[in-house]
């Protein structure tokens, strides 16, 4: 008696599986490349409620346009008709922005347009023997160019194409680079999960005529947020520069303290310290609470700025932000403060306009 076998087809796998795949791949493959020197202005974030939040927000689905700067996937139809405008008062007269449009149509996707500046102010120049030239500016622009499609009810995948250009006296710098990011989000969960692989691309042009390229600063990130069912808490947790381990470097103070000066023996720390704090140098935490439907309070810190930035003898606020965003109207007003070293921080300001609201008839 013969047995019949019944050929059984394989499962196929599902198109916002494969496109994790893929991206992992491109992830393993952009591994040996460490961030960049060119174009650092494109790691700083514009928006009040991200800067809160620690400065990292790859993986926050809602209204707020802000969010598709930091991940094209987040960018959703309830942006549609959305204007943002951001602006922030830096150190030393040095302040930059971003301001981003947005729109929907169905069965084709989302689409935003976006520019992103920073401006580093006025110089008076001079050449070698000391005697004034006159005076100058030196600029950063970046043009941002994104679309964003559902692959099914969770899944969302999308993509942001950054030309970028630089102006600083009379040397100019063209690149081109792209983030590309995809988005789970669970709505009857609160919860979402993203990957997002940002700038990467090429400098096209150098400031010098026979110049050697730079890389820009590739930042491949993964988030999570989770909001509280019985309660107003929303969490987030941010894994960025997943394409390099360990992000640490030695000044020659901390050489110098690592000697002990009896013995002359250099003082290592144990394996397990040196792994938490490579660790947590890729962690960044943040929290919201909201109260009402028209104002949120944001938290946020950055271990890795805490450890670059503090001083030892006063640590401080360093590392911290905090803000909050409140409706009023039509407009939805936001502020951020970054607590980046013991001489200062960075203000942050974000205004958003839903134009529909502008267009009902009262």
């Amino acid at each position: 008696m013969h047995r019949c076998f019944r050929y059984k087809p394989m499962t196929r796998i599902p198109r916002p599986l494969l496109l994790v795949a893929m991206l992992l791949l491109l992830v393993c493959s952009l591994n040996a490349q460490p961030g960049g020197k060119a174009f650092q202005f494109l790691d700083v974030t514009n928006s009040a409620r991200v800067a809160a939040l620690g400065g990292k927000a790859p993986a926050i689905y809602d209204d707020d346009l802000n969010m598709p700067f930091h991940n094209p996937a987040l960018l959703n139809e309830l942006h549609h008709n959305h204007l943002v405008l951001n602006y922030v008062d830096y150190f030393a007269g040095v302040n930059y922005g971003y301001v981003s449009y947005a729109r929907t149509y169905q069965g084709i996707g989302n689409f935003a347009a976006g520019i992103h500046y920073l401006n580093y102010g006025k110089f008076q120049g001079a050449d070698e023997t000391g005697a004034l030239t006159g005076t100058f500016r030196a600029a950063d622009y970046a043009f941002n160019i994104l679309y964003s499609r559902k692959l099914d009810s969770l899944f969302t995948i999308g993509v942001n194409l950054k030309p970028i250009y630089s102006s600083l006296e009379s040397y100019n710098s063209f690149a081109m680079a792209i983030d590309a990011g995809i988005v789970y989000h669970n709505p009857g969960w609160g919860f979402t999960s993203a990957l997002v692989i940002r700038n990467a691309g090429l400098q096209l042009s150098t400031y010098y005529a026979n110049g050697e390229r730079e890389p820009l600063p590739l930042d491949i990130q993964l988030g999570i947020s989770q909001g509280l069912k019985h309660a107003p808490l929303r969490f987030f947790v941010v894994a960025d520069h997943l394409e390099k381990w360990d992000l640490t470097y030695q000044t020659e103070e901390d050489i110098q303290n690592s000697v002990n000066e009896l013995t002359g023996e250099t003082v290592e720390e144990s394996k397990f310290d040196v792994f938490t704090d490579r660790f947590m140098r890729h962690i960044t935490l943040g929290s919201e609470v909201l109260i009402g439907k028209n104002l949120v309070c944001s938290f946020g810190y950055n271990y890795r700025r805490r450890q670059e930035m503090k001083i030892d003898t006063k640590l401080g606020m360093v590392g911290f932000s905090f803000g909050a965003s409140v409706r009023i109207s039509k407009f939805r007003i936001s502020y951020g403060r970054s607590v980046t070293h013991m001489a200062g921080g960075s203000n942050h300001f974000s205004l958003t306009l839903d134009l529909e609201e502008f267009y009902k008839k009262f």
